[in-house]
């Protein structure tokens, strides 16, 4: 699986960037068929983070804001497991 992890308007920082890694690790738990997976985080209002996930021709995303960003990756990274499981059951269901 492809990994990036982009910041929009802040500068990098190593903790966030190594538990964005750590967090799309787990997505592959989940479902083996991801191709790539996107971070993004943003602080332009609040503080954001943007989940994208590309699995057998479709992309799923999924977006978090909170005033932290490591609560906005866990509760976004919760949300995206949800949508990985619910994907992977509608697949095995066909």
């Amino acid at each position: 699986m492809k990994k990036q992890v982009t910041f929009r308007h802040l500068k990098s920082r190593k903790e966030l960037h190594d538990a964005a890694l750590e967090v799309m690790d787990r997505f592959e738990k989940f479902n083996e068929s991801i191709t790539s997976a996107a971070v993004e985080f943003d602080a332009e209002s609040q503080k954001i983070v943007e989940f994208r996930a590309h699995v057998q021709g479709r992309v799923l995303v999924v977006k978090e804001a909170s005033d932290d960003f490591l609560k906005s990756l866990n509760e976004g990274a919760d949300k995206m497991v949800r949508q990985l499981k619910k994907h992977r059951e509608k697949v095995i269901g066909l």
